[in-house]
């Protein structure tokens, strides 16, 4: 049998929305290819700090968020924002290890935009 992580990485690696992955000390630690062409005018970001890349009052939410994710094994996603730019609704999600500790928390978008491909 493959290694089930192959499967889960290719999944997010085909997703049209970015994906950016960060651990308990706010780190990115994987960006999928939608998320590296998205971001690509701040350069290579894995390493780097998401609270970086986002102003005081986000960077806040993210705490706060980070925090309710910790309360409860419960607390799994929660609606942050709507884009009406882009037309896109976005939560943040939290990775779970598998005693169910938090082990990192992700960035989900979902465009509500009808899809217009043949």
């Amino acid at each position: 049998m493959q290694d089930i992580y192959l499967y889960f990485k290719s999944i997010v690696e085909q997703d049209r929305c970015a994906v950016v992955i960060c651990d308990m000390n706010d780190t990115i630690i994987y960006m999928n290819p939608a998320a590296k062409e998205r971001y690509k005018k701040h350069g290579d970001l894995i390493g780097k700090s998401i609270m970086d890349c986002h102003n005081e009052r986000s960077c806040q939410k993210i705490r706060e968020v980070v925090e309710w994710f910790k309360q409860s094994a419960e607390n799994n996603i929660i609606f942050t924002y709507h884009n009406p730019k882009e037309n896109k609704d976005v939560y943040m999600v939290a990775l779970r290890g598998e005693n169910k500790e938090l082990i990192g928390y992700y960035e989900k978008h979902e465009y509500r935009t009808s899809e217009n491909e043949k």
